[in-house]
């Protein structure tokens, strides 16, 4: 990762969203507290008194959230160093956790479950660790992406070690809210997992902000990330359902899906535009479908921003930002077609036809009393239709200018400002250009314009089998035999003593190996070794990892001494069964055998019906009352004693509409 002392902008907005993060955990424990004794107590005096911290704490609250919606809204941090003049996009934050140290629980576990010397796997607990520590702070770039997916891909090997269905090994996950700045603690792998995803898909939007938008390449770079940050928020939301947490909530991450690739289609029609839009007319039909669809996607995109639950704690800023780009786009796609209208005119040469074939796709209906092809012919009503389409385009301009007026933090950013003021005066002198003929004879209003597109976009699904992965608890033994699902006895040495050369047992199996028809009247079986034991080292020498052959191999190389195993057994009634088997007697050729019972077992599992998924992430209301580490706070209304609904850290803060 990169180095957290680093004083880069993107560091120091990360360091302030922590210092946030604890402000707000600090007046949230406050409130409660104070809901907490406003429930318990009957003497009104007191009651008055919590009141009033209660309006004190809240108030906090509120400024401490306006804060965070700030750094939600610190764009110019993000965008690319070089001078542009393209309205900023938006990046998401990384979710910020605390610490972990699972050094006590795991080693705990190794010697508990796995009845290995702990000891030994210190250094590999401290690479997880470390690797945790480092994604905390990824570099923006592909780096830092495989960097957090190999951690990701890290915890299911975790997961499937050293995290038991039916009980929690003591290791507890915080994560902060990344709009809220609530925490979620959770003994929970899961939690840990969905919070990193986020932040794959934040560190996207971040690098997607980044590329140069001047040059082609640096558009493609940006389109691409924003579809691949689109993709693994879908992913988040598909995978792991019912997350404590604001931001990972199935509602927010829809919306955010919305935006990404809203984004990524405004990287797309700046992508066609590059090069300059040429004064031309099927040129500027195309760049007219183009431009409304922009204006379509953030429209689709303010209208849920401004649901509920997501109006609550998604930054107001974000849904002005969206609002302002559709009308923006909305009216440069007037802007164009009037401009198609005012210095175009039917010669000779063009074809007709294939003009009001082009011409007519931009409608859904003309106004009435006009006829495409007419409009074409008609100077007067090409100059009465353009200039009702430029009447349209300012009054988009002007609500889009208003807006951004009232919203003190896209106040602040300069560069909205200029694109937004450029664009307006824009359209003003194109108006005043046209001749000054009696508008007052012209009651044309302007129809509306069909988006329409010919550039696809659409979610990019993580792509986890390209980046490899070590499992750090290799030495374990291979995950399918040694994991936390199966318990397994302590190992057990027997010592075989061979008589004419033959052991009176079978081997089978891929790795570890296993012993199959042992013979109950064989020295083996009277050393204590059992049908279905695992052979995890021979003569001293660890062969978790090893097949039939090679374990056979070391047998031969015995010769006629004893010969020391380690086994052990499984603890549940059903032990796995291995496809291959081989029979071995001491001096003999080793033979190979196909089990039929495999085969057979296979053809009588179909039959069964399989049960359904359950999703990686379900938290129940049982769940939630259970998992006594999850933060779920109280929320109180003055002169009430029980409070039944379900409200959000933010409810008594709900001042911002009223605000706008």
């Amino acid at each position: 990762g990169c180095n957290p002392l680093a004083e880069t902008g993107r560091s120091k907005l990360q360091n302030q969203r922590a210092v946030l993060n604890q402000q707000i955990l600090r007046a949230v424990r406050m409130r409660a507290g104070a809901e907490n004794l406003l429930r318990a107590t009957t003497n009104n005096k007191v009651r008055e008194q919590v009141l009033l911290e209660l309006s004190f704490v809240n108030s906090d609250l509120q400024i401490l959230k306006e804060e965070l919606e700030g750094l939600n809204i610190s764009v110019e941090v993000y965008q690319n160093a070089e001078e542009t003049f393209s309205i900023p996009l938006v990046p998401l934050g990384l979710k910020e956790t605390k610490d972990v140290d699972f050094t006590l629980p795991l080693k705990d576990f190794i010697l508990e479950h796995y009845s290995e010397d702990s000891s030994e796997y210190e250094d590999e607990i401290a690479d997880l660790m470390d690797l945790r520590q480092a994604c905390r702070t990824p570099s923006r770039d592909e780096a830092g992406i495989e960097m957090l997916m190999s951690y990701f891909l890290q915890l299911g090997y975790v997961e499937n070690r050293f995290f038991p269905p039916t009980r929690h090994i003591g290791v507890l996950f915080t994560w902060y809210d990344s709009f809220t700045g609530v925490p979620v603690c959770q003994q929970n792998l899961l939690l840990e997992k969905a919070s990193v995803l986020f932040n794959i898909g934040a560190l996207y939007t971040q690098i997607g902000t980044r590329c140069n938008r001047q040059t082609q390449a640096g558009l493609e770079n940006a389109v691409d990330a924003f579809q691949k940050a689109a993709g693994v928020l879908s992913y988040l939301k598909e995978t792991f359902t019912h997350t404590p947490s604001y931001d990972m909530s199935p509602a927010m991450l829809n919306v955010l899906v919305r935006m990404m690739l809203a984004q990524a289609r405004e990287c797309v029609f700046e992508q066609i535009g590059l090069s300059g839009i040429r004064n031309e007319f099927f040129t500027l039909v195309k760049m007219t479908q183009e431009v409304a669809k922009v204006g379509e996607v953030y429209m689709l995109v303010n209208t849920a921003m401004n649901q509920e639950p997501v109006k609550e704690n998604i930054p107001y800023s974000w849904s002005k930002l969206a609002q302002i780009k559709s009308d923006h786009y909305k009216a440069l796609a007037h802007y164009f077609i009037a401009t198609i209208l005012c210095d175009h005119e039917l010669q000779p040469s063009d074809d007709k036809d294939q003009q009001e074939e082009a011409l007519s796709q931009l409608y859904d209906c003309v106004p009435e009393g006009l006829m495409v092809l007419a409009v074409l012919k008609d100077k007067v009503q090409r100059k009465q239709l353009g200039k009702a389409h430029l009447r349209k385009a300012i009054v988009y301009h002007e609500e889009a200018l208003r807006v951004c007026g009232l919203c003190k933090k896209l106040r602040n950013i300069e560069v909205l400002q200029e694109v937004l003021t450029a664009a307006h005066k824009r359209s003003l002198v194109k108006y005043a250009q046209q001749e000054t003929e009696d508008d007052f004879l012209s009651l044309i209003q302007a129809p509306d314009i069909l988006p329409k597109t010919e550039h696809k976009i659409e979610t990019i699904a993580p792509q986890f089998s390209k980046v490899k992965v070590k499992d750090f608890f290799h030495k374990l033994g291979p995950l399918t035999v040694f994991s936390a699902k199966q318990r397994w006895t302590a190992p057990r040495t027997i010592l075989l003593h061979h008589k004419a050369g033959e052991l009176g047992f079978s081997l089978k199996g891929g790795s570890p190996v296993q012993v199959y028809c042992l013979d109950p009247v064989s020295s083996a079986a009277s050393a204590g070794l059992k049908e279905g034991d695992y052979i995890v080292s021979v003569c001293g020498m660890d062969c978790k990892w090893l097949g039939v052959n090679e374990v056979l191999e070391k047998l031969k190389s015995v010769g006629k001494q004893p010969v020391e195993l380690d086994v052990i057994s499984c603890q549940d009634t059903a032990a796995s069964l291995h496809s291959k088997s081989a029979t071995y007697s001491m001096g003999m050729q080793k033979t190979y055998s196909l089990i039929c019972l495999a085969m057979d077992e296979d053809k009588i599992d179909r039959t069964k019906k399989v049960p359904l998924k359950l999703p990686f992430l379900s938290w129940g209301t049982k769940s939630r009352q259970k998992a006594a580490s999850t933060l779920c706070l109280p929320s109180a209304v003055a002169g009430s004693s029980q409070i039944k609904k379900k409200l959000s850290p933010f409810t008594l803060l709900n001042t911002e509409s009223s605000l706008y």
